[in-house]
């Protein structure tokens, strides 16, 4: 883990230096102070590269004297479109260059401590690396950079700042190591047993078994997972942030009118007796990233010491073909009494999510559900990899999930959902059940996986974030290295601190 320290605005003697700089503005504070150090090389060299500012622009000078090892000047873009996200852009591409570095030191004087802190902030996110099953890997190939000092006028607010960002970072990376981990190491059982590690943060973690999901009547869920070795698990992790702590294993205040916020774990899907191809199967040790993200979310909120009542529950389960799985046509009871037929067992993730977001509204009575799952390929087709795809019964909720999107750069766009028994709803209908788990018809197979899940939320005002184009990544982004994204942690959290912490 890459550290990140703030420290008073004193010139560094030694090392490499990082100096940001917004377009076409002169060299100012420290930097002009560097340049000075330097008998005027830096600048120099800025006008030699033509280095206007611009984002993405770079000038380096290797050992340029005054006893420093590199300078290197970053443009941070427009002043007046400096914001927390573009700080942690520039963030994240100072911590790519300098990655062959063991230390390094930002002049951040000219910027206010917030957006320091968000410098902090992208560099660790884009440090992230998994390792743990590489031996082979050569020391030259692996990062060195360790330590990111951030030095500015206000060193203390920009640590203060810095420590909660850091508590939803240490999510972030918790949804990652989840989500990138191979399904033969991570099932549902251990998925729940790794939950009780947040007990530590203070959050109440409860875990239920088969044997108790047989008895709860969790039979949507339990039929997905009917076909493998390991059992099915639900995890449910509560954080009395607003209403006053209660300890797990004694009792404590209830929650009240909590946020909750519900996750597929899928942790790996074949597609059941309705298998998939094999092209591409192995992708299917992420089906869980829901799962995943609601459970860095609850330890960023805790971490943090969000001032909110919430919830995260998480169905865990493996979708295997075998004789005792599902058949396609098979009519399940779910908890909420409601029957399914089920024609397709790889639409297996809204089974599991018809019986968790039952359970919450009926046991918490939350105030809103938000749901993530990486639900469906139809949504990959509607939306790619740019945006996750948002339902909701709420326009208020849908409004707010959109705006902590924007803020975060985990976007999302609105897809329609209509009232259960319209349209695209009617398509769900079953001869011999209540519901069938697929349409009827071709195409819109996000929309109808949506109205599935919405005969599951009885009005109460929720939304479902399909995941399945953005909780994966094959390309290196500002904040984000190829592989798990963890899609839903910094979005979730800033939804919470805009609009439900007291």
């Amino acid at each position: 883990m890459l550290d990140i320290a703030f420290a008073k605005a004193v010139l560094p003697k030694s090392g490499v230096v990082v100096v940001p700089l917004t377009e076409d503005a002169e060299l100012a504070g420290l930097a002009a102070g560097l340049d000075k150090a330097l008998d005027g090389r830096l600048a120099q060299a800025l006008k030699a590269a033509d280095f206007t500012g611009k984002k993405g622009q770079s000038v380096n000078l290797p050992g340029p004297g005054a006893g420093l090892k590199r300078v290197l000047v970053l443009g941070l873009g427009k002043k007046d479109a400096l914001n927390p996200r573009s700080a942690e852009e520039f963030g994240g591409s100072a911590q790519l260059a300098l990655v062959k570095e063991e230390s390094a030191v930002i002049l951040a004087d000219t910027l206010d401590a917030a957006l320091a802190a968000h410098i902090g902030l992208g560099a660790r996110l884009r440090a992230y690396t998994f390792d743990k099953y590489r031996t082979t890997q050569k020391e030259d190939e692996k990062p060195k950079l360790s330590a990111l000092k951030i030095i500015l006028k206000d060193a203390g607010l920009a640590t203060a700042d810095y420590a909660k960002l850091a508590a939803v970072a240490d999510g972030v990376e918790l949804t990652r190591n989840l989500v990138t981990e191979p399904a033969n190491v991570l099932y549902p059982e251990e998925f729940a047993i790794r939950t009780e590690a947040l007990k530590k943060l203070g959050l109440k973690v409860e875990i239920f078994d088969k044997k108790a999901l047989e008895k709860l009547g969790f039979g949507s869920m339990l039929s997905v997972s009917q076909g493998s070795a390991r059992e099915a698990r639900l995890v449910v992790m509560q954080w009395f942030g607003a209403s006053g702590p209660s300890p797990n294993g004694k009792k404590g205040r209830k929650l009240k009118e909590p946020i909750a916020f519900i996750g597929k774990g899928v942790t790996f899907d074949t597609g059941g007796i309705s298998i998939k191809p094999a092209a591409g199967m192995e992708d299917m040790k992420w089906d869980m990233a829901g799962a995943g993200t609601v459970t860095g979310l609850m330890a960023a909120l805790a971490g943090r010491g969000a001032k909110v009542d919430a919830v995260g529950l998480i169905g865990l389960v493996e979708n295997m073909p075998s004789g005792t799985a599902t058949r396609p046509g098979d009519v399940v009871k779910s908890y909420s009494g409601q029957t399914i037929e089920i024609l397709n067992t790889d639409a297996e993730g809204r089974l599991v999510l018809a019986d968790v977001l039952y359970y919450a509204q009926e046991r918490f009575a939350p105030k809103y559900m938000v749901d993530l799952a990486t639900l469906t390929g139809a949504i990959i087709v509607s939306l790619g990899q740019e945006h996750a795809g948002l339902f909701s019964n709420d326009d208020g909720l849908s409004e707010k999930l959109l705006a902590a999107g924007k803020a975060t750069g985990e976007n999302l766009w609105r897809m329609p959902l209509v009232p259960v028994g319209e349209s695209y709803d009617k398509n769900l209908n079953s001869p011999i059940a209540d519901v069938q788990n697929i349409g009827s018809g071709k195409g819109a197979g996000s929309i109808t996986a949506a109205q599935f899940l919405q005969r599951f939320v009885n009005g109460k005002p929720w939304a479902h974030l399909d995941i399945a184009g953005v909780a994966w990544t094959s390309k290196d982004g500002p904040t984000t290295p190829k592989g798990a994204t963890a899609f839903g942690v910094r979005l979730l959290d800033r939804l919470v601190a805009d609009n439900f912490e007291g």
